[in-house]
């Protein structure tokens, strides 16, 4: 079974909530890192996501600690779409 991985930085230019994590996350930068498998037996390469994962601050620190969380790929696309639906100040 071969597993890749991809990872990309999504920003939220608001506070967020995301099915997963218990608390307010804060706007800005977060990397992202979805893990796919292959399909085996097709005539071509295709993968299947099998986790998805975003990282965030530590809860209980204070400083550059950070966790990684898993979430669903619906989740991170209805947290984007709500940051993305309310006004900038």
């Amino acid at each position: 079974m071969n597993i890749r991985s991809r990872r990309e930085v999504v920003t939220f230019k608001h506070p967020f909530q995301i099915r997963g994590v218990d608390r307010e996350l804060p706007a800005g930068d977060y990397e992202v890192i979805t893990d796919e498998e292959m399909i085996e037996g097709l005539s071509f390469a295709s993968f299947r996501r099998v986790a998805t994962m975003i990282v965030v601050p530590a809860a209980a620190s204070r400083g550059s600690t950070m966790e990684m969380i898993s979430i669903g790929s619906v989740d991170l696309a209805d947290a984007q779409r709500i940051d993305a639906s309310k006004p900038d100040h």
